[in-house]
């Protein structure tokens, strides 16, 4: 690619006072001329945050980025945008994925780039940076930051999944304050992300298996350094992919997609992953709906014996080959023909891996589950889609009826799911409203709630739970997810009262409540909708142009791409 062809020529080789001033105040920064001139300016996009923990180590990893693209004869600019950390953001960081998008979006094509890297780790930073980057559609790379080693607490691995174990010891006193504090020093032992197979590194798994990373990007453990060493490959590799001009939309064909939902199902991935795929496949164009993601038609079964589904760690994921291992067994599923950002097809990131512990990669024909994937319920509780992951499930309710215990809202559920007088046992069907993208706003991963301490008392571990929310891709149990149209705008579940029988047919693909369509049309004739909508700021933003689960949970004008033209060019 010759100098005028690049993007950044539009702003470094201009004459005149407007090219006097780009470079002017580049060079205040130390930097010579030469390094404009017919070079790739290649914007680093971290997310970097010391609220962040997931990410705090991106200094580092965006350094051996630009040692990369210096290398390659490109010249890396850092940038900063809105970074989403999942452990400390109120009232959920799924508010912001969006917000952050924008960010992304328009902090990409108001600059002088030709090419980006996306630095991300955390749940929602991984979808919101490719969100922005698919609406601006010039080349760019993904590195995540890769997961914590795994936690040591007397004697045992543990994970992200099992603080809802500790939590349920606590509640029955078997772990005391004491012990709690010790386990949470020994759980996070290093930089990165969640140790288990949840959000992140699912979303680190689907980049990969999108075909936007180069290999083994999604298992490599933060503290691990091959992950500096990819990060410098993906500093070379971005400088060639300019050169190249491969763009996303390049990468991201409906194959991909394909490959990325199939993979998520033989890793045991979260659910999560269901509607950030859907909002990435409408910013790049694919059309992509919740039934493409019901997998049983395809038989995949699930080959990763990872938590919270099985029992080891993304460490341990690595060490046994990583996800072109697992990848490897898929091949007569995949379209190993789907190009990728090495510029080589699928086929080339796996063909030549191996798989150093079969108790942890299985194979098709011997899987470690042959239940797997997400299944996508439908049913008049759920017109438009509801979620369920079968792998974390208890296999004895997966069909089941039960009485309804309604909860209006998470501040209901708090002040009385520990209730003594709760009308509740085993077989009730736990149902919480208005935790939905309007409702809440912002879908918190509130859809795994709390069995009852009385029912636990009694050594009662799972029921069937059902909630217009999501469950972070750490949890586990029996739990309906993502019921779309949610209570907040009107959906069947809002009308749900306690005492209504629920039918949950996994195998069926079904879940409905046992009423007439006349006594569901008479209940929502007489629905008051209680949501309050904020009065200012992005939230009231949000809330008034938020798409329903089943379509991504993006804003509705955020949906396509404006390429990266930039339209009014005048300084």
């Amino acid at each position: 690619m010759q100098e005028n062809e690049l993007r950044s020529s539009g702003w470094f080789g201009r004459k005149g006072k407007d090219g006097f001033i780009y470079r002017a105040w580049m060079k205040n920064q130390g930097i010579p001329e030469h390094e404009f001139k017919g070079k790739p300016i290649i914007g680093i996009c971290n997310t970097w945050s010391e609220l962040t923990p997931c990410n705090a180590h991106f200094k580092e990893l965006a350094q051996s980025v630009k040692n990369g693209i210096f290398e390659a004869g490109g010249f890396p600019v850092e940038f900063p945008v809105m970074s989403l950390g999942e452990t400390l953001m109120k009232p959920t960081a799924m508010l912001y994925r969006n917000l952050v998008s924008m960010d992304v979006e328009e902090s990409i094509r108001a600059n002088p780039l030709d090419g980006v890297v996306l630095l991300c780790g955390c749940d929602k930073t991984t979808p919101a940076l490719i969100m922005g980057a698919c609406s601006v559609n010039i080349p760019t790379i993904v590195i995540s930051g890769g997961s914590m080693l795994t936690g040591k607490f007397r004697g045992k691995d543990i994970g992200t999944s099992d603080i809802w174990r500790f939590f349920a010891d606590y509640q029955t006193g078997q772990m005391n304050d004491e012990d709690m504090y010790t386990a949470e020093a020994c759980l996070a032992r290093s930089q990165g992300h969640c140790a288990v197979m949840g959000t992140a590194s699912s979303m680190a798994c689907m980049v990969e298996s999108l075909g936007l990373s180069l290999p083994q990007n999604a298992a490599i453990p933060a503290a691990d350094s091959r992950r500096k060493a990819l990060a410098h490959l993906s500093g070379n590799r971005i400088v060639e992919m300019v050169k190249e001009d491969l763009k996303l939309s390049d990468v991201l064909t409906r194959q991909a997609f394909d490959n990325a939902i199939m993979v998520n199902a033989a890793i045991g991935g979260s659910t999560n992953f269901i509607i950030h795929l859907l909002a990435i496949a409408a910013r790049i164009g694919v059309d992509l709906t919740m039934d493409d993601f019901n997998t049983t038609s395809k038989q995949i079964p699930l080959l990763a014996n990872l938590q919270p589904s099985g029992k080891y760690f993304m460490e341990d994921f690595f060490y046994a080959g990583g996800l072109p291992a697992l990848m490897k067994e898929l091949d007569s599923k995949l379209h190993s023909e789907a190009i990728t950002v090495s510029g080589h097809p699928m086929l080339r990131n796996y063909e030549n891996s191996e798989c150093y512990n079969r108790d942890l990669i299985a194979t098709l024909d011997k899987p470690f589950n042959p239940v797997a994937g997400i299944a996508v319920l439908k049913g008049n509780l759920c017109e438009n889609g509801a979620v369920l992951k079968p792998s974390a499930a208890s296999n004895h309710l997966l069909q089941h009826t039960g009485k309804a215990v309604v909860f209006e809202n998470i501040e209901d559920f708090n002040k009385r799911i520990n209730d003594p007088e709760l009308d509740v046992d085993k077989d009730s069907v736990l149902v919480l409203k208005n935790v939905g993208p309007r409702g809440y706003p912002g879908m918190p991963e509130v859809g795994n709630m709390l069995i009852p301490k009385k029912l636990m008392d009694t050594g009662v571990t799972d029921m069937v739970r059902i909630s217009d929310g999501r469950m972070s891709g750490t949890g586990f149990g029996t739990v309906v997810l993502h019921v779309s149209p949610e209570a907040a705008v009107g959906g069947t579940l809002a009308i749900v009262q306690n005492g209504d029988i629920i039918i949950l047919d996994y195998k069926a693909g079904q879940l409905n409540v046992q009423l007439s369509n006349e006594e569901i049309a008479a209940r929502k004739k007489n629905l008051i909708n209680t949501t309050n909508i904020a009065a200012r700021g992005y939230v009231h933003m949000y809330q008034t142009h938020v798409d329903q689960a089943h379509l991504g949970a993006d804003l509705d004008f955020l949906k396509g791409s404006s390429g990266s033209k930039v339209v009014r060019d005048s300084h």
